[in-house]
């Protein structure tokens, strides 16, 4: 463990999440808008679906941990959308099963504490046609439909309203953007960089309108080591130093 103590923000979920610092991704925007601010941690597994995750929640989450994360945002639901297969086999959970999943998953994390606060990313659409051009000679037929999705996709959103949970309806979310099946993934399923620009848009839009207290938008948490110093880069008068801690400048897009 390296000092000083920061908030934690984890990130948690399926290949969406293990991907998200890659392609421009979501968690690596994060990351960025968070810097001297908040440690965001991954822990993203390509393939699973919410059962199990589910089974291994306790031990990415232990509640007897000398910290807690302050936010958990949590993404489950395109793997246990796929049609069933034929053998009984693989990511496929059904409808009930996938919303009790992360019913108890919602109720674990609330359970770490008093100041632990959640978000939700719903199910996103994918791009069918380019599905179905990439289909692999190694796996089965992938079957993802746009249907599933948005069945899984609302099932989470209302459970978040049930429970009085933050959440991102990432089906509607990348459908706003023109010709979204193109520009929004990278190979029909996961992110492109456009696509994490919405989303990192969309969960910072969250955190910033969330009546949490304290509050986890990056403008109202302190910068770390921010106070002026004699070794700062030297002011155009040559008689004074210029505090760079809070320049963003440097950044591709200015994120509110």
């Amino acid at each position: 463990m390296v000092g000083p103590s920061r908030p934690q923000i984890v990130l948690f979920g399926s290949s969406i999440v293990q991907m998200s610092f890659g392609h421009g991704g979501w968690g690596a925007i994060l990351s960025e808008v968070y810097a001297r601010k908040a440690d965001i941690i991954l822990r993203g597994y390509y393939g699973w679906n919410s059962t199990r995750a589910l089974e291994v929640v306790d031990q990415v989450f232990p509640k007897d941990a000398e910290v807690q994360p302050s936010l958990v945002v949590v993404y489950f639901g395109g793997n246990d959308s796929m049609a069933p297969h034929p053998s009984g086999l693989g990511p496929h959970v059904p409808l009930s099963e996938y919303v009790d999943n992360m019913k108890k998953i919602a109720i674990h994390l609330q359970s770490l504490s008093d100041t632990t606060r959640i978000i939700f990313l719903s199910c996103p659409p994918v791009d069918e046609a380019k599905l179905r051009q990439n289909q692999s000679p190694y796996l089965s037929e992938v079957i993802r439909t746009n249907e599933l999705c948005k069945t899984y996709s609302d099932a989470c959103v209302e459970l978040c309203q049930e429970l009085g949970l933050e959440v991102v309806d990432l089906f509607s979310t990348l459908q706003k953007a023109d010709d979204w099946e193109t520009v929004c993934f990278t190979d029909g399923i996961h992110l492109s960089a456009q696509g994490s620009k919405l989303v990192a848009a969309e969960i910072l839009r969250v955190i910033k309108e969330a009546e949490w207290t304290p509050s986890l938008h990056w403008k109202s948490m302190p910068t770390e080591f921010s106070e002026d110093s004699p070794y700062d880069l030297v002011s155009a008068d040559g008689k004074n130093t210029v505090n760079s801690s809070e320049w963003t400048y440097f950044w591709e897009e200015q994120w509110d």
